[in-house]
């Protein structure tokens, strides 16, 4: 690969500027300045560095975010901010959301450009659970644990949901599994019972729990034993 394509993949930015920072010898090959653009590199063999820094290869990227309040799950939104105006990468425009949450909720979003990874998590037909804790209105009755456990009949759909588990914490608090991902499902479905949600944050995806070390509009990169757990 051409060595200027090779930086301008790795680090997002442009092959003219990448020309620029090499006349400035600010890259380095192999621990030599280099001024060639066109040098053919091996990225698994060669050493390449930008500001002495060795840049890695370019590769997919695999994020979780702590999504604040009023967000979209989006790359770009003519009305709202977005998710990946929070992500301060190269590129960050490219990353999309693995499922998204409602702009008043919060909690876990993962985020990658791999379609691949992404699709496991989206598909309907791999079941992967998803974790909320819930806020509600008013109390919750005992009886909703059935409900939930038997598929709800949701405004405006035929089909039942799929079997749901709900833990009530305390009246107006709970935790709620499904492996669905209908538009506002879980709103929906307390809705259905008559009562509304009032808060929604999102703690678990797959076994992938959100980090108890980020703050809302915090992001981290994935563990590779978190990306790997998506496929098993």
């Amino acid at each position: 690969m051409r060595l200027d394509k090779y930086l301008s993949q790795a680090t997002g930015i442009s092959r003219k500027d990448i020309r620029r920072l090499m006349r400035r010898d600010e890259v380095s090959l192999n621990g030599e300045p280099v001024r060639d653009p066109s040098l053919h590199i091996d990225p698994d063999e060669d050493e390449i560095c930008l500001y002495d820094q060795p840049v890695g290869a370019p590769g997919p990227r695999y994020l979780m975010l702590y999504k604040p309040e009023g967000y979209v799950s989006a790359s770009d939104d003519p009305t709202h901010p977005t998710v990946n105006s929070l992500v301060d990468l190269p590129r960050a425009e490219e990353l999309h959301c693995c499922g998204r949450l409602d702009i008043d909720a919060t909690g876990l979003v993962l985020l990658t450009d791999d379609g691949q990874w992404s699709h496991r998590i989206t598909s309907p037909r791999h079941k992967l659970s998803k974790r909320y804790r819930v806020e509600t209105a008013d109390p919750i009755d005992d009886d909703a644990i059935r409900a939930f456990d038997q598929g709800l009949k949701l405004n405006g759909e035929l089909r039942r949901t799929l079997p749901a588990r709900l833990q009530i914490l305390s009246p107006r608090e709970a935790l709620v599994e499904l492996t669905e991902g209908r538009y506002h499902q879980v709103k929906r479905m307390f809705a259905a019972l008559g009562n509304r949600v009032v808060t929604l944050h999102r703690e678990r995806i797959g076994s992938i729990d959100l980090d108890p070390e980020l703050e809302p509009g915090d992001y981290r990169p994935l563990t590779e034993s978190e990306i790997d757990s998506i496929y098993s």
